[in-house]
């Protein structure tokens, strides 16, 4: 029986991308409460396939009429709304049964702060006896919104590392925890006490994380283990979107090329470890850091058959050839490169430099290194035009890259946060904070930003069958549409690709064969075709 339960709680949400959901942060935890005597334990309740349709909740009854029908097209997006990893009853047998005296809850996302307090209020029904602490990226941003709830005795802010085996020490010894940085905790007279947030000021001070306490035969790719390595904190970049650049108060930290290695080697050794993604808000600003990191896991791991992502995103500027072939023969296969936006205007208020030379140039290295390429660009943030946003995908169309679209979503914490805060277009519930739920409607509207969401999968199915040799031209649409053979997702999706470049409308198909036509905006559509008979398109390949 642990001393200290960590639990990753389960998410309500359309999608899960199981291999970004490591419970990484509890484990670099775990070791510093191991260090101090105490028994640790991680409930990963997203550890398992488990998974059922759940009720869209009331606040996101108006995405009812952009994803409302299910569509088997590749222009499909959104239908069912899920709960993915156990049932909360199920964690509060789970944290009876441990008998744990302390219990830490992760709430790292804003749009799963109610999961998280969900789960401590059923730790708490079921296990009254424990304490409850929660950490995190939202709350160390929000921290008065987890202690609204009775069942959360204290918040962390900041890295939890630092802060919560002194908590442990004091509940266990009777000992005072008022002074401990990053704690929030309820006074006497019930009134919240917000300490300032922890951080590591050295990051190899602190020991690697506990690998043993995930659920490796659950993360897998290809047969093989796959594992989270963050090797640097914070970002010194100060993107207004952004809650972890250099205006918050994480400041940018490399850990030793030694330390990240070390990591690695556990988890090739112990764990058969054949998929890491490098989850670092910048991984590769650091060029000398970077070229000898890749250097050394090239030397150590080359046999291995390493498949190296950075699904965080890589900024162009910082890529060079020698870095890119560097990372090539380091096992990378692809680069997720961050372009944010091709408008001069929305850069600066989004307080980015214009990397398209820069994104281009990383491009063509790719090209000549094999290696597949994918582009990310941010729509419907406050004052960013929907037509920016079509520029967007035909500077895309025209390059060896597939379109990645980020609908903006208010970071607490970050400068954009504030800025749609004083515009008073905040969403009214912490679960519409994310992209799925087309949280803001300012300049871009939600009809327009679920538009610009279609758009993008109309144009990677174009670049893919590109890539297949399948050059798909327009084709009128018959006056009764109807598709016999639905289950030919590929097949289907060329004939309504067809048929929108003939009319710009975009249409779905029912697992029925019923074809129909999605709520867009017909303006942004028709635009957007224009502009690829236009311009000359290029495949991903």
């Amino acid at each position: 029986m642990p001393d200290i339960l960590l639990i990753q709680p389960p998410i309500r949400d359309f999608y899960l991308t199981a291999k970004r959901t490591i419970p990484y942060g509890l484990a670099c935890i775990a070791p510093a409460l191991l260090k101090n005597g105490f028994s640790v334990k991680i409930l990963d309740a997203l550890a398992t396939s488990k998974s059922r349709v759940c009720d869209l909740p009331r606040e996101m009854e108006y995405l009812r009429k952009y994803y409302g029908r299910p569509d088997r097209s590749a222009f499909g997006l959104f239908h069912q709304y899920r709960h993915f990893g156990y049932s909360f009853e199920h964690i509060g047998k789970m944290a009876r049964e441990s008998g744990a005296f302390l219990v830490g809850i992760s709430s790292l996302f804003t749009p799963y702060m109610q999961e998280a307090l969900q789960t401590a209020e059923t730790v708490k029904a079921f296990h009254p006896g424990c304490k409850i602490v929660v950490g995190g990226h939202h709350a160390s941003a929000l921290p008065q919104s987890m202690m609204e709830s009775a069942a959360v005795d204290f918040v962390i802010r900041g890295e939890g590392e630092v802060s919560l085996h002194q908590l442990a020490q004091t509940l266990s010894n009777g000992g005072a925890y008022h002074s401990i940085l990053g704690l929030v905790f309820r006074k006497k007279n019930g009134a919240i006490q917000i300490n300032p947030p922890a951080r590591m000021e050295h990051p190899d001070d602190y020991p690697l994380p506990a690998a043993d306490l995930i659920h490796h035969r659950f993360y897998r790719r290809k047969k093989r283990a796959a594992m989270v390595i963050v090797a640097g904190r914070g970002c010194p970049l100060r993107c207004s979107y952004c809650s972890v650049g250099a205006g918050s108060y994480l400041h940018y930290r490399k850990r030793s090329v030694d330390s990240v290695i070390a990591e690695i080697q556990n988890g090739v050794n112990r764990y058969n470890v054949g998929f890491i993604d490098f989850e670092d808000e910048n991984l590769s600003l650091d060029r000398p850091w970077f070229l000898k990191l890749l250097a050394e896991i090239q030397r150590r791991f080359g046999g291995c058959g390493l498949e190296l992502r950075a699904m965080n995103g890589l900024y162009p500027p910082s890529l060079d050839e020698e870095v890119i072939r560097s990372m090539q023969a380091a096992g990378f296969s692809a680069l997720n490169l961050s372009l944010g936006s091709t408008s001069t205007e929305q850069l600066k208020r989004f307080n980015r430099s214009d990397v398209r030379a820069a994104f281009d140039r990383a491009l063509k290295l790719a090209e000549d290194c094999g290696l597949r390429a994918v582009g990310y660009v941010i729509c419907a943030a406050p004052f960013q035009s929907a037509q920016d946003s079509i520029s967007d995908l035909l500077y895309l169309a025209q390059r060896r890259v597939l379109a990645a679209v980020s609908v903006f979503y208010p970071a607490p914490g970050s400068q954009d946060f504030e800025l749609c805060k004083n515009l008073s277009i905040l969403p009214d519930h912490f679960s519409c904070m994310r992209s799925s739920a087309l949280p803001v409607a300012h300049t871009t509207n939600r009809q327009e930003a679920v538009t610009v969401l279609r758009l993008a999968r109309i144009l990677n199915f174009m670049k893919l069958n590109l890539d297949n040799g399948k050059y798909i031209a327009a084709d009128p649409t018959p006056e009764n549409l109807g598709i016999n053979n639905p289950g030919d997702r590929v097949e289907t999706s060329r004939r309504l690709l067809s048929q929108f470049l003939d009319d710009g409308k975009i249409r779905g198909v029912t697992p029925e064969g019923e074809v129909f036509e999605h709520l867009i905006s017909q303006d942004l559509a028709n635009g957007f075709r224009a502009g690829l008979a236009a311009v000359e398109l290029r495949g991903s390949q």
